[in-house]
């Protein structure tokens, strides 16, 4: 196979609110942390065990404007995109890594009473949105 392919899809809960970022030109990036979790039983103990790994999530534009308005703490979403490695440096000139999941496309999968949001029909509004970064032009 010459291709590659990067592709991520996680079914997972929202860990805290969206920390959202605004740009000039009104560019705007959101970041959220979501958990998912592996459960087996260990042989020896006959424990059931559950490990959690937290996964960070990077949407832009009217993703974003979405997610503020409808996605809250808890909330069962499902996320697909790409897996990108940011490098950085911190206060004491260390090089740093972070592995973010850069969203494409995602569907809300809390139902209403789940959500407990604040507006009787957000829930109902939940749609899943095919490319967050292109605008709704119907040509």
């Amino acid at each position: 196979m010459s291709g590659t392919l990067n592709k991520v899809m996680l079914i997972g809960h929202v860990g805290s609110e969206m920390q959202v970022h605004t740009f000039d030109g009104g560019v705007k990036i959101g970041r959220f942390p979501i958990s998912t979790n592996e459960t087996y039983t260990n042989k020896q103990t006959n424990e059931k065990v559950t490990n959690t790994e937290w996964h960070s999530i990077v949407i832009r534009n009217k993703a974003v404007d979405i997610c503020e308005k409808y996605l809250k703490k808890g909330d069962r979403l499902y996320v697909e995109g790409r897996i990108k490695t940011r490098k950085w440096q911190d206060n004491n000139g260390n090089d740093r890594y972070s592995t973010e999941i850069h969203c494409n496309e995602f569907k809300f999968l809390s139902s209403k009473s789940e959500s407990q949001s604040s507006s009787p029909s957000a829930a109902s509004e939940h749609q899943p949105i095919g490319n967050p970064d292109e605008d709704d032009l119907p040509f």
